[in-house]
Formats: structure tokens, sequence, C-alpha cells
């Protein structure tokens, strides 16, 4: 019970900027992922180097796609939350 008095909840705006600032990333990411991958064949000549470039791209942009669907399923989950409260 000592360590749950210390515990200080969020508060609502402090939950929307995480996930305001959340977004940017995700976007920012994936934007990085493309820039990288636009960049990534130039001047390759090598088929096996090309070949791994687009597997640790893929890669990437997978890991980065599992990412955001745990975000939207969290912030739903939050969402589901706040719905439930104003009901009651």
């Amino acid at each position: 019970s000592h360590i749950m008095s210390e515990y200080v909840r969020m508060t609502d705006t402090e939950r929307d900027q995480i996930d305001q600032d959340a977004q940017v990333f995700m976007r920012t990411c994936a934007d990085a992922i493309h820039q990288l991958r636009t960049e990534a064949h130039k001047g390759v000549q090598s088929a096996q180097v090309k070949e791994h470039r687009t597997a640790v791209l893929d890669f990437i942009e997978d890991y980065l796609k599992r990412v955001c669907k745990l975000y939207s399923e969290q912030r739903a989950i939050r969402v589901k939350r706040v719905v439930d409260k104003k009901r009651l």
C-alpha cells in the first residue's frame, strides 16, 4: 500500500500528449524507412547487397507495423474505458 500511495496517475492531458507524440514518432519512422528504401539501391551493383538491404528494410517496416498495431490496441482500450466511464 505504501508503493501505491506514492504512485501518481497521469492526467488525460498527459495521455493525450503521449498519444500525439507517439503518432508523430511513428509517422517519422515510416517516412525514414521509406526514404531509406528509396536510397538503399542507389549505386549498388550487387544483387546480393540489394536483396540484403530489402530484407532488412522489410524487417524494420514489419516491426514498425507491429508496434503501431500494439499502440492502436492500447489506445482503443483507453478510449473504451473513457466511454464506459462517461456512460456510468
